[in-house]
């Protein structure tokens, strides 16, 4: 996918996937994490002005936590500023992902991750459609009938982080 605007070229691959609740982990049934490879290869710096140009604001910068967490009730998107890292999605038999500088990854509410080895200076960009609000969940077998009426109520986004009112989240997510 390739589009030209702000000065700067937006070029990526584009990848989807699916996982499944693992018993501890919800994950997300209805909707893919989606994963921009590259997409600010050439301008990381870039990545919290687009994501709050489309309405993903609340943004921060950091790290990724060393354990499994999600949030019940926001999606999320991390654009990976500086360095690389492997990033567990979807529980201890989740999916391990490699992400470099420029990469962006959408999870949606639900989506178990966990920082699995990084470099020194690995460093997100991370925000939430609207600035949504987000909680912290952890495995917790209490609270995990409200965590997955809470995933159900979470809203598609009316815009894509990186593309805006067009893009391939607004494809993967049509309900």
């Amino acid at each position: 996918m390739k589009r030209e605007g702000s000065g700067f070229t937006l070029q990526s691959q584009v990848k989807s996937f699916f996982l499944k609740d693992d018993g501890e982990i919800p994950n997300n049934s209805e909707f893919p994490v989606i994963v921009y490879e590259g997409i600010f290869n050439h301008n990381p710096n870039e990545i919290e002005a687009v994501f709050n140009r489309h309405h993903w604001s609340g943004s921060w910068t950091g790290g990724v936590f060393d354990y499994h967490h999600y949030h019940s009730n926001a999606h999320e998107v991390l654009g990976v500023k500086s360095g690389n890292a492997i990033i567990l999605v979807g529980g201890e038999e989740g999916k391990r992902i490699e992400l470099k500088v420029g990469d962006v990854v959408v999870l949606p509410a639900g989506t178990g991750h966990k920082r699995v080895e990084s470099s020194e200076d690995f460093e997100v960009v991370g925000a939430y459609p609207e600035g949504s609000r987000y909680n912290m969940r952890k495995r917790d077998p209490g609270i995990r009938a409200q965590a997955l009426a809470e995933i159900r109520s979470v809203p598609v986004p009316e815009t894509d982080p990186v593309y805006g009112e067009e893009g391939p989240l607004l494809q993967k997510w049509r309900k």
